[in-house]
């Protein structure tokens, strides 16, 4: 259902990862009806706790808003249509990440 449809507006992720990003989505996409929302974040931000470590957020929805602090290398923001998907490693302050080796940044 993904395919050819997500449009990213921010990252800092490496490609890798934003593929990961988009191909998790497009599995919950397949599973769960778009109005299912916070079924689709649980499933990205499980995966994306177990391949690269736990700290992950996913917010899914139409229209919500954001100010975040996260891990230099670990934001994007992407839409499919009209649902937006925010993922981001949080920071509770800028710091070093010991696991990933990614910093922590305000954002």
């Amino acid at each position: 259902m993904l395919e050819g449809k997500a449009v990213i507006g921010e990252t800092d992720m490496l490609q890798t990862m934003q593929d990961d990003a988009l191909q998790l989505a497009a599995k919950a996409l397949d599973f769960f009806d778009v109005t299912e929302a916070t079924e689709i974040a649980r499933v990205i931000k499980q995966e994306f706790d177990r391949m690269y470590g736990g700290g992950w957020q996913c917010i899914v929805g139409t229209d919500f808003g954001s100010f975040v602090t996260h891990c230099y290398g670990s934001f994007i923001h992407f839409s499919v249509g009209n649902l937006a998907v925010l993922l981001f490693r949080g920071s509770a302050a800028p710091e070093i990440d010991e696991f990933s080796g990614l910093d922590c940044v305000k954002a």
